[in-house]
């Protein structure tokens, strides 16, 4: 039989969840419950099922034990029952679902949630106009998963995108988010502050003031920690410096600044990379 990977402790807490998607089924036919068709597709998909198809026979296969632990009682399902449930259901409402199920198995590294804000094109999928969708997400570190995801309107790019993900998180008290230099912006920093949570973001020259005061500190003076790694034919050398920020910084909630010099050899030479960071 295949094995689930959620724990049956999480499972309920799962299912209590997804019993609050509105199921857009008519009343007339229904034989499995909308929480259990769900909960069976989701521990398809993370056993490595990638399609209805795939679904379908995993569910043939898991077993009555294993399907009532997962809401599904009354037996597998078909796949076109499958196909037709996940195809109704609001994938905006499954989204937040799912992303508060994976908030309960976030990992805490050092005692804190760090979460990496990054953006992604959907390779694969097209849109209605036949375009690859592309999204913004929240990724925990240490279980890889997404918390959150919004899609980019076509029309605008990604700063706005991520200022709509941050308000599907109402508290973020300890965490830390990671965050690259197109969204080193203050109202994205504020946003991420007012959830009680800090940043790590990366400055280049889009934020030309901030740029140019983190470059002019005397980073000769500050003392340096080094690592070294090793793999992929590579040796890197990392080199990072902290310090307290300058109140005269003048950047939201800017407790420390960070340069981070990268030095890369491979066969073919070495390359060496600069970054600073807030």
């Amino acid at each position: 039989m295949p094995f689930s990977p959620i724990p049956a402790a999480r499972c309920h807490y799962l299912l209590d969840l997804l019993a609050q998607v509105p199921d857009p089924r008519k009343r007339r036919g229904r034989r499995h419950p909308l929480a259990g068709l769900l909960a069976v597709g989701i521990a398809a998909v993370i056993a490595g099922s990638r399609s209805f198809a795939a679904i379908g026979q995993w569910a043939g296969d898991a077993g009555p034990e294993a399907l009532a632990v997962l809401g599904a009682a009354r037996g597998p399902a078909e796949e076109s029952t499958f196909r037709r449930a996940f195809a109704l259901v609001s994938a905006d409402v499954l989204d937040r679902v799912l992303g508060a199920w994976l908030w309960t198995r976030a990992v805490q590294a050092d005692g804190r949630l760090v979460i990496a804000i990054d953006g992604k094109t959907v390779r694969g999928a097209r849109n209605k106009t036949g375009k690859a969708p592309h999204l913004v997400a929240a990724l925990a570190h240490g279980i890889g998963a997404v918390l959150g995801q919004v899609a980019v309107d076509e029309k605008s790019n990604e700063i706005p995108a991520v200022r709509e993900l941050l308000k599907a998180f109402t508290d973020l008290a300890g965490a830390v988010l990671t965050i690259d230099a197109m969204h080193t912006q203050q109202d994205t920093a504020q946003a991420i502050l007012s959830r009680g949570a800090d940043y790590v973001m990366t400055v280049k020259a889009n934020m030309p003031t901030l740029y140019r005061q983190l470059k002019k500190l005397p980073w000769t003076a500050i003392p340096a920690v080094s690592s070294v790694t090793t793999g992929h034919g590579r040796r890197a050398r990392r080199t990072i410096k902290a310090v307290l920020a300058p109140a005269w910084i003048g950047f939201d909630g800017a407790a420390q600044v960070v340069q981070l010099r990268r030095t890369v050899t491979r066969n073919a030479g070495t390359r060496q990379s600069r970054v600073h960071a807030a």
